[in-house]
């Protein structure tokens, strides 16, 4: 019965029971290092580039919002931008809802 059951002496189960502090610290560590790598690093990269879409727009340029408006950027101010989405008619957002800055052209093809 040994076999499937290993019985331990009560010495031995004391000592396993308490995992060394260097044990926690890599698992710790690892933890920290996976989820570094996995959510904030990529997260951080988008953000960069989000932040360079948002600082390189200007007046001609056709964009498309989060909120998924195609038009031509008329003016540019500091955190809004107003952006023509039909004749005549204008719209104010802010520059942080650019999503993505289109190819000359593109909502003239839509």
């Amino acid at each position: 019965m040994n076999l499937f059951f290993p019985v331990a002496n009560a010495q031995d189960t004391a000592q396993s029971q308490q995992p060394s502090l260097t044990y926690n610290l890599i698992l710790f560590g690892g933890m920290f290092f996976l989820f570094w790598l996995i959510l904030w690093r990529p997260q951080s990269k988008r953000a960069k580039e989000h932040q360079e879409l948002v600082s390189s727009i200007s007046k001609g340029d056709e964009v498309m919002t989060s909120g998924g408006l195609l038009g031509k950027v008329t003016k540019v101010q500091d955190d809004y931008i107003a952006i023509e989405v039909s004749n005549g008619v204008e719209l104010k957002v802010q520059k942080s809802s650019v999503a993505a800055a289109l190819p000359k052209g593109t909502i003239n093809q839509i």
